[in-house]
């Protein structure tokens, strides 16, 4: 269905065991968004925003409710089909870039296009690595690249396969404050270029403010839903 929820979330929750007792870091979260949106998910540290990132990515599970992806119910699948759905429908920006040592720049875009059998990776990854502004740096392994030149890696790395949704964690959390910006204005131009859907997790309610809506997490549970002026 063309108005189908890229994500939907329903009565979310998420208990771990603590000792011997529950400690529960999300509880009752529903929300949904639609393809195209960009949308932040903010709270002080240790709220929940990064475990419910973890959870609509599929790469832990909830302890309550429902997470459909374009669709697909994630209970339904087991951690394989999870891996095929991420394969095939989103892409991550980390704080900690998350690129592969052994890998160069070309090397780290390539490998999500091949894992998912994409005909010219080499080519497609040029491109991206060309549009982030490292076509002079195809070859570098990411110890010889800047932390903001990583980024930019992991950025092409991300929207290369056309997902459908990109999932962003604290994505200039590592970055000194110019870079940092430097980086977000290049998520959210790719993001608007290629019409992603954008979910964001940050601290810093300046960038969450470039976003369509805002979801604030406080103490695991879901406190407002905003809209911001300024949409992606």
């Amino acid at each position: 269905m063309a108005d189908q929820p890229v994500v939907d979330v329903v009565g979310l929750g998420k208990t771990v065991d603590n000792g011997g007792e529950p400690l529960t870091i999300l509880q009752n979260i529903t929300f949904s968004v639609a393809a195209g949106e960009t949308v932040a998910i903010v709270g002080a540290s240790g709220s929940g925003k990064s475990t419910l990132l973890g959870l609509l990515a599929g790469l832990d599970l909830p302890s309550s409710g429902d997470i459909r992806l374009d669709g697909i119910a994630l209970a339904g699948l087991d951690e394989d089909a999870r891996a095929v759905l991420r394969g095939r429908l989103l892409g991550f920006v980390f704080q900690s870039f998350q690129l592969l040592p052994a890998l160069t720049a070309l090397e780290n875009v390539m490998l999500p296009l091949e894992l998912a059998g994409a005909k010219g990776a080499g080519d497609t990854a040029r491109d991206w690595l060309r549009r982030v502004g490292l076509g002079e740096r195809l070859r570098h392994y990411p110890k010889h690249l800047s932390g903001g030149e990583q980024q930019r890696v992991a950025l092409a790395r991300a929207f290369a396969p056309a997902p459908r949704l990109v999932l962003a964690d604290e994505p200039t959390g590592n970055l000194d404050a110019v870079t940092g910006q430097q980086i977000i204005d290049l998520m959210f131009e790719l993001n608007a270029r290629e019409g992603t859907t954008l979910i964001l997790v940050t601290h810093d309610e300046a960038i969450a403010a470039r976003c369509g809506r805002v979801l604030r997490i406080q103490a695991g549970e879901l406190a407002t839903e905003l809209a911001t002026d300024l949409a992606g």
